[in-house]
């Protein structure tokens, strides 16, 4: 009796340590863009180690309010450098944990089923795509970081001015290729990353790399990240064994990985 009792508690000690472990959890906010690279990655990164990634996905502007605010983040993915510049500055991430880890592409994406092929970069072209009363879809162009991308594109290739009057702004590229996607915006501006993770668009047209700045995603564990979890998701994603997570989505890996 007395060895079944110690085995009871053998179990029940074996059981508490587990469901302690399979409790551990880290929270990443990630720019809406990175949502299905992220999410693979996170599903990876807790069958290796056990701890659970939960993951809110917005635009970067909204989600380093959030954090600024006081949301409990460990982990912040932002998709271009001025809102993890933002955090910085306000020392509300963790000095030596930030790193620029991944690049994309600005792409102009119609529905699957449009007419249009291939897009010229004029103001006759995007004229004759967008209609009468088409709307082009992106990311809000004052804090969205794709809009930013994309009105500093138009801008340099003189098409601002044609452009301008007739954008549908979102509150995050997700919203944005969303519109495109169901058929109530006849183009949108997205990442390539954006439009291989839906079906229902097709890429036309791809800015030219000089036309805007870079798209770079840098990462960093926030200052009030809680235990060691968002330390080790970022050391996981930075390894080779997120890498195809990352490819798959077309995104770029930038392998210096360094700070900006």
């Amino acid at each position: 009796m007395r060895n079944f009792t110690r085995a009871l508690v053998a179990v029940g000690l074996l059981v508490g340590i587990g469901a302690a472990h399979a409790a551990e959890t880290t929270v990443v906010f990630g720019a809406a863009s990175l949502k299905n690279a992220l999410d693979n990655a996170g599903k990876a990164f807790t069958a290796q180690t056990g701890i659970d990634v939960k993951a809110s996905y917005a635009a970067s502007s909204a989600l380093a309010r959030q954090i600024e605010s006081g949301a409990p983040a460990d982990l912040f993915a932002s998709a271009d450098l001025e809102w993890m510049d933002y955090l910085e500055k306000k020392n509300l991430i963790r000095p030596g944990s930030r790193v620029n880890l991944l690049s994309n592409r600005l792409v102009v994406v119609a529905p699957k089923d449009a007419k249009i092929v291939t897009l010229a970069f004029t103001n006759a072209g995007f004229t004759e795509a967008l209609g009468t009363e088409g709307r082009l879809a992106t990311g809000e162009v004052n804090s969205v970081p794709v809009g930013k991308y994309a009105k500093a594109g138009f801008e340099t290739l003189g098409l601002w001015t044609t452009i301008q009057p007739r954008l549908a702004q979102a509150d995050n590229v997700r919203a944005a290729l969303a519109l495109v996607s169901r058929g109530e915006a006849p183009l949108g501006v997205v990442y390539e990353s954006d439009a291989k993770s839906d079906p229902g668009v097709k890429i036309v047209g791809v800015f030219p790399a000089d036309s805007h700045p870079p798209v770079v995603y840098p990462f960093a564990v926030t200052a009030e990240a809680k235990g060691d979890g968002g330390a080790r998701f970022l050391d996981f994603l930075k390894g080779a064994a997120a890498k195809p997570f990352f490819e798959a989505q077309g995104f770029g890996l930038i392998e210096t990985g360094t700070a900006n």
